[in-house]
């Protein structure tokens, strides 16, 4: 359920620490991720010793993006804001620089809307994308996601203020 031809999903490892602090410590990745200062190593070893918690105890929950054929991380994906009563979360994807743009996100995409509405039966996804993130609001929006509201001047940006499109899909079990 977790895998396709070329990538596979997996829970965080000790071993990820390096390429965690790379992908967090990507200053390109900081507008999306809200991030406004880098990560310590001490704090990534802290979060990968508690990222086995359970997603209905911790309220959200990280997988590694890996390739098939080397094993190799190349991005990381999230449930956030778990919401278990009203079966909804939000999601977010990053991948490393030199993967983007080769189809991986939309096959992580699937694959998580399919463990979404497969194994934690939820009713929807949800996401915030900026409006000038065309590459993102194409993945999603492919993946049957709607856009369902705009938030004016969300994020400041060193070149002014950007908009934020909302995005939501609903899952259906089938």
């Amino acid at each position: 359920m977790l895998h396709t031809n070329r990538i596979f999903l997996r829970a965080p490892e000790p071993s990820d620490l390096d390429f965690l602090y790379r992908l967090e410590n990507d200053t390109e990745l900081w507008s999306v991720s809200l991030s406004v200062a880098p990560f310590s190593r001490e704090a990534l070893r802290a979060y990968l010793e508690s990222a086995s918690m359970d997603i209905f105890a911790a309220r959200q929950l990280r997988l590694m993006v890996c390739l098939q054929a080397d094993r190799s991380a190349i991005g990381t994906v999230d449930l956030f804001d778990f919401e278990p009563m009203h079966q909804r979360a939000g999601v977010g994807i990053a991948l490393a620089a030199e993967h983007r743009g080769h189809g991986y996100g939309k096959e992580t995409l699937e694959l998580l809307i399919n463990y979404a509405t497969q194994v934690l039966q939820l009713h929807q996804l949800y996401c915030s994308v900026a409006q000038e993130n065309s590459a993102s609001l194409q993945l999603f929006k492919g993946a049957g996601f709607q856009e369902v509201g705009l938030r004016k001047e969300w994020l400041r940006t060193p070149q002014g203020w950007q908009d934020v499109v909302e995005l939501q899909k609903l899952l259906s079990l089938s």
